[in-house]
């Protein structure tokens, strides 16, 4: 929401003034050719597929999304028989993020000749609107992180700045890889340290860095908007909230994997037929300044809400989080314990 705020206030892509057929004519075309009605049930009607197949052959994310939420729901009520195609699918999705990375070890070519493209096609000032978009984001994650987590921090009780002190090392490994999956074992050891029981924060990290993807979302809604006021293309607000539940849900793909924020955008594009997501050749080469700030912003809002579900469980040890914060040392493990039985004692190891 506060990406949508600032991108429709600030525009940054405006003035542009980019003919949609100048991209790829083709691909406006077919999106053109695959504008649905726009009333509610049409859009409702929309997201249930002909079959199980051609929601994935056709490429579209609603219908994909529908499939997979009624399949999980169905192996959910399977019980443990479903346990061998959960650990099928774990395999798949490993398999796929590291076939992304790979594929990302070539994204500085890309993105080069991206670059250049652009600059070629649209001329010299295009790079005002591309500098505008990256500065537009990055003071957008700023005013996140310190207004809105800053408040949330206060109401549970710590300070943003000096969580972020503490969690400096982290930050600079997320910065020098642009992926917040790298930092993920050191973060869990830096919660556990700081109070957070061990039980809360195994669970909601790894949830986190899939179901709490905070710069991601920012990035996507703004990268949206900013291709739209390229193209001229003016969206109305129920489309402009179409593509914020779209990028809440899409961008739950692109959980720690470097460029796949990129990857999700297009899928998030594909719901708005107004906006060709051939648009997406104008960011490409500035993705990978805007990447870094998505990761930290998502790795920093993972640490926030760690600490907020702990305290919500009384799994939180005040006195832990107050002198990690402080820089003073801590122990390790913190109580009490959700999982622990009655009885048990908790030992603390001290850093």
């Amino acid at each position: 929401i506060v990406g949508l705020i600032i991108a429709n206030i600030v525009r940054p892509g405006q003035g542009l003034n980019i003919d949609p057929a100048t991209l790829n004519a083709g691909a406006v075309e077919q999106y053109a050719a695959a504008a649905h009605d726009s009333t509610i049930v049409g859009f409702l009607m929309g997201v249930i597929p002909d079959t199980l197949v051609s929601a994935f052959s056709t490429g579209n994310i609603l219908q994909v999304l529908f499939v997979s939420i009624l399949f999980g729901v169905s192996l959910a009520l399977i019980g443990e028989r479903a346990q061998p195609v959960l650990d099928l699918f774990e395999t798949l999705s490993v398999a796929v993020f590291k076939l992304v990375a790979i594929v990302m070890k070539a994204a500085p070519i890309g993105a080069f000749g991206a670059f250049a493209f652009t600059i070629g096609a649209y001329g010299i000032a295009s790079i005002a609107n591309l500098a505008a978009l990256i500065v537009t984001f990055y003071v957008t994650a700023i005013i996140f992180v310190v207004g809105v987590l800053g408040l949330v921090g206060i109401a549970n009780g710590f300070s943003i700045l000096k969580l972020i002190r503490y969690l400096k090392e982290e930050l600079l490994l997320v910065l020098g890889t642009s992926s917040s999956e790298a930092a993920l074992p050191s973060l869990i050891s830096k919660m556990e340290r700081a109070g957070a029981a061990k039980s809360v924060v195994g669970l909601v990290v790894p949830t986190d860095y899939s179901f709490n993807l905070d710069g991601t979302n920012i990035y996507m809604t703004m990268a949206a908007l900013f291709i739209a006021q390229a193209l001229n293309i003016d969206l109305t607000i129920w489309q402009q909230i179409t593509l914020l539940l779209v990028a809440m849900l899409s961008s739950k793909g692109a959980a720690g994997i470097t460029g796949a924020g990129f990857i999700t955008l297009a899928a998030t594009l594909s719901v708005v037929p107004d906006v060709p997501v051939a648009g997406m050749a104008l960011i490409l080469g500035i993705d990978r300044f805007m990447s870094e700030c998505r990761a930290l912003t998502n790795f920093i809002g993972n640490a926030v809400a760690t600490i907020v579900v702990a305290r919500w469980e009384n799994a939180l040890d005040r006195d832990a989080l107050a002198a990690a914060l402080n820089g003073q040392p801590q122990p390790i493990a913190v109580g009490p314990d959700p999982a622990a039985g009655p009885g048990d004692d908790l030992v603390l190891a001290k850093d």
